[in-house]
């Protein structure tokens, strides 16, 4: 069986060398990069299962790092790794791609167990259709771009990743926990009123404008995207 690729970045040396020796000890392969620009240059040249990245480290930040990234990566798992507990460092990693992040001190079970979570989410089959259509609206899963109506909708990834889900979901109400597990990921401690601003940020940019709204409230239990809006 091969091991899944872990890399760690990471700059305080002695924190870096025990996750590697606890992963290695998982049966996780590991490597660790101490700065952003290694940090780069890794995830450009080779392919990981999973990125631990910390926020705080010299020459490139892990955000920059991490925004760069998904430019051409929108798929490899990044756990962000922060010293920080101000909530707009960890509303700014989600925005710009990251699945998950812990905040330092952690224990390494903890850790661990979300790692595990990326690592078994099922990887979208090739030959599954990859264009989610409703009325007018579209999205390419490859491209990951978004119409209405022949028009580009330009979305920040946390909400791409929220239309997404509630187009995979279509014709089903997705209760705010439910969202919450599917978008924001395992162990998510914050407020499920996200799930209503981020529903707002949507609606801004993919009904507004148009008669007939995709996005549905059903009052008390949750939000859903039907074939046929009524």
């Amino acid at each position: 069986m091969n091991q899944p690729a872990i890399l760690i970045v990471e700059d305080e040396q002695k924190l870096s060398r025990v996750l590697q020796l606890e992963l290695e000890y998982e049966n996780y392969r590991t490597e660790i990069a101490s700065n952003g620009k290694d940090a780069l240059k890794r995830v450009e040249d080779e392919e990981w299962d999973l990125v631990l990245l910390d926020i705080m480290i010299p020459e490139l930040s892990g955000l920059e790092v991490l925004r760069r990234m998904r430019r051409t990566d929108a798929s490899t798992p990044v756990i962000l790794l922060t010293a920080r507990d101000e909530i707009h460092d960890k509303v700014g990693g989600l925005d710009l791609g990251a699945n998950d992040y812990v905040t330092k001190p952690f224990q390494i079970e903890e850790l661990l167990a979300r790692i595990r979570v990326h690592l078994r989410q099922p990887q979208m089959n090739k030959t599954e259709e990859q264009q989610l259509t409703v009325g007018d609206l579209q999205v390419d899963l490859n491209s990951r771009e978004v119409n209405r109506d022949g028009q580009q909708v330009t979305l920040t990834p946390r909400e791409y990743d929220l239309l997404v889900c509630l187009l995979k979901n279509k014709n089903i109400v997705l209760t705010r926990d439910q969202l919450i597990e599917q978008v924001w990921g395992f162990a998510y401690f914050g407020d499920t009123n996200v799930v209503d601003v981020y529903i707002r940020y949507l609606r801004q940019k993919v009904d507004k404008g148009f008669d007939q709204p995709c996005i549905q409230t059903v009052r008390g239990v949750g939000y859903t995207i039907k074939d046929q809006a009524q």
